[in-house]
């Protein structure tokens, strides 16, 4: 393949460096000047990564005067990271091994642009030694440790040793390598139950499993081993003892190469689903200033056994009485990082930039000062009414929330990500659409204002966790700040079902819906909306049905002067006023916003799912809300009901992606709970288990075909 490389139009704008001061003239933008201290420590840096990361580091840069390159897949060609950046290398087809992993495509890319540093972001080549000795050896700085530091803390096998030697606490566990299911088994028994199995080079919750018995050793054993090799190439497997009921508790620390070490307050990653991290916070509400020190100085003490330069992120694993152990460090930049930016004012990337150029840290060695609080949202096309699967799909609407300032200095919402309105999620890459940051001078703050911001984020086009993270954010015991790694275990035992909506809320919710249908009425009744107009409606009076043609009904009187009245139509419960004020909405706007009862609510309205049927969102919650007229609400008693299909003679694709493994064939007997099938999809994989007792009537896939979601794969008898 030879190795495209697309100049775009701002490598036609004329800068030059003069008295320290960056001039710039790009075309319309006449005023476009930058004082900077001094000349940036490169000219050019290549960031080997996509998404969300990619076009984080190239803020940073292009802030610091450096000019950038994108590297991407087929499958990203008319991505973000690739548009925003000075220049883009096309590297290869879309499957990670051959586009962001292929090292010479982007050695290669590397050389054709002249870049004289080389950041990886996280995931793909970030812990990649070799890599990284590959650059040095071109004379490119790598934005990263040293290629030993990463060879050390990134084998979970040899970390643990060298963290031991540092007097670092450490958690028990086995400090071999596995050899096969039989062994793992072995060794369990030995740390005793319940374990943890984990890919000795793994993160990101790939290749890592709990296991409570023999049994789910010897399965999560293989699976995880082949989550391993799929993700990083290397299947060595590690085995330690489960600590139960943690707090999932990481220290951010930055190194120089001349021997000074920062350590960052701590941050909070205890929300986690498939082990995977869904909101991250800093500080901790478990964590006090003495056992923060402690942690601080165990992560420093570390740094400083394998001479550690750049960022890194030292993790562990705390119990309710605040023992801390050593669970394994991240030899890069952590996805969670802007929470540590946010409370401490440093910007990580740009330290990481200035370390690999030899240059000093620009902030004190020592623990970082800090105040106030930041929480962050992942933001994943997923979804979470189906025990998290995967989604992929358009961003058909995308409307992210608004970026402000608190105090006008610190950001108080912030929003990192890789995608606009149009672009796709696919199955090649990790489901991250963005993440949301959110700052305040106190914990309360900072999660209203991520409320607020959740409910400004409209999402269309793909299924996404926006609604989990605001039921969690609702959720009491988060609220009191009690969120170990079992968080979502214990509060959604039987997996999430949606947020709930109080019956305050849901009268909120009927009261938009009618002030909106009222305003459209009101249209269709102008002289130019009469076409669609069969008969006058009365816009101040209307039945409500929220929840879909199931749902409860309601009769709605909507007044002129601010107010609705809502009573149930079996007359359950009295009339409820609602008092309406500031009422902001454009004409078809996804965002409705006004006071109800005196605090201001936002309320998403994504259009109409048919002639009769608004689909509305409200504190994360989607809702089908109907809306009729009282006679059309008559008539709709007559109608017959839908016809409902019955999809239980069939295993149903849960998710998009690719077979692996078939387990079953036609004429098998199958039992309840019993493997079926391996599906992987953006990087892990999933089992497919019987949910009842039958027989196999045919197969409709093979080990290596891709499939949509829903895809009929097993037919039973």
């Amino acid at each position: 393949m030879t190795n495209k490389v697309l100049i775009w139009n701002k490598t036609a704008i004329s800068a030059m460096w003069k008295n320290g001061t960056l001039t710039a003239l790009p075309k319309n933008k006449p005023n476009f000047r930058r004082k900077l201290s001094s000349k940036p420590p490169f000219d050019k840096i290549l960031i080997a990564n996509r998404g969300e990361i990619a076009c984080r580091v190239m803020e940073t840069a292009k802030k610091m005067g450096i000019r950038t390159v994108a590297v991407y897949s087929d499958a990203d060609a008319m991505s973000k990271h690739v548009r925003i950046a000075d220049e883009a290398v096309n590297i290869g087809p879309p499957p990670s091994r051959l586009s962001y992993l292929n090292v010479p495509a982007i050695l290669e890319a590397i050389k054709t642009t002249g870049a004289q540093a080389v950041h990886p972001g996280y995931g793909f080549l970030s812990e990649n030694a070799s890599f990284s000795q590959q650059c040095a050896d071109m004379g490119v700085a790598f934005v990263g440790p040293s290629g030993a530091s990463m060879e050390a803390m990134g084998d979970k096998l040899m970390s643990k040793k060298i963290a031991h030697e540092a007097k670092v606490n450490t958690i028990p566990g086995y400090k071999g390598e596995i050899t096969d299911a039989d062994h793992a088994v072995q060794i369990a028994r030995e740390v005793g139950y319940p374990v943890m199995i984990k890919a000795s080079a793994g993160g990101g919750g790939k290749g890592m499993r709990i296991a409570w018995n023999d049994s789910e050793v010897a399965a999560g054993y293989r699976l995880s081993r082949e989550e391993a090799r799929s993700s990083f190439g290397d299947d060595r497997m590690l085995i330690e003892k489960f600590i139960e009921d943690p707090h999932h508790i990481e220290i951010n620390i930055l190194a120089d190469k001349h021997g000074n070490i920062a350590a960052f307050p701590e941050r909070e990653c205890s929300i986690q689903r498939r082990n995977q991290k869904v909101l991250e916070e800093s500080p901790s509400c478990l964590i006090d200033p003495e056992t923060r020190l402690a942690m601080q100085e165990q992560a420093m003490q570390l740094a400083r056994g394998v001479n550690y330069y750049s960022a890194g992120t030292v993790e562990m694993l705390c119990d309710p009485n605040k023992n801390f152990y050593f669970l394994e460090m991240n030899t890069r930049l952590q996805v969670e990082h802007p929470v540590s930016e946010a409370v401490t004012g440093v910007d990580l990337v740009e330290q990481m930039i200035n370390i690999a150029a030899g240059l000093p840290l620009g902030i004190p060695k020592g623990p970082v000062a800090f105040q106030g609080w930041a929480l962050e949202t992942r933001v994943y096309a997923e979804d979470p009414l189906r025990g998290f699967l995967p989604s992929t799909g358009p961003l058909v609407k995308y409307l992210e929330p608004k970026v402000y300032k608190h105090d006008n200095k610190k950001m108080a919402v912030r929003v990192d990500t890789g995608v606009n309105a149009g672009a796709c999620i696919s199955m090649f890459y990790d489901p991250l659409i963005s993440k949301v940051i959110t700052y305040g001078e106190n914990r309360n703050q900072a999660i209203e204002r991520m409320n607020r911001a959740l409910d400004q984020y409209v999402i269309e086009g793909l299924n996404h966790n926006i609604c989990f993270a605001r039921d969690v954010c609702r959720h009491p015991k988060f609220i009191e700040g009690d969120t170990t790694t079992k968080f979502v275990e214990e509060h959604y035992p039987n997996g999430f079902h949606g947020c709930v909506l109080t019956e305050k809320e849901k009268l909120h919710l009927i009261s938009a819906a009618a002030v909106i249908h009222a305003q459209k009425v009101y249209q269709t009744q102008t002289i130019d909306g009469k076409l669609e107009s069969h008969a006058p409606d009365d816009p101040t009076s209307m039945v409500v049905v929220l929840g879909g043609p199931k749902g409860t009904a309601y009769k709605v009187d909507w007044h002129e002067d601010g107010h609705v009245m809502v009573e149930p139509k079996d007359h359950s419960k009295p009339a409820t006023r609602i008092e309406l004020q500031d009422v902001n909405w454009a004409m078809e706007s996804p965002l409705f916003q006004a006071h109800m009862d005196g605090d201001e609510r936002i309320i998403q309205y994504l259009g109409k799912k048919n002639f009769e049927t608004y689909k509305m969102v409200y504190c994360g919650s989607p809702v089908e809300v109907i809306v009729r007229s009282n006679d059309e609400h008559e008539l709709q008693n007559h109608m017959l009901p839908p016809v409902e299909i019955d999809t239980s003679k069939f295993l149903l694709c849960p998710m998009p992606g690719v077979v692996v493994e078939l387990l079953v064939k036609p004429g098998d007997q199958v039992e309840i709970g019993q493997d079926m099938a391996v599906v992987e999809a953006m990087k892990m994989q999933n089992m497919l288990k019987a949910e009842k007792r039958c027989k196999i009537k045919k197969v409709n896939c093979a080990p290596g075909d891709a499939l949509p979601v829903d895809f009929i794969m097993v037919e039973f008898e």
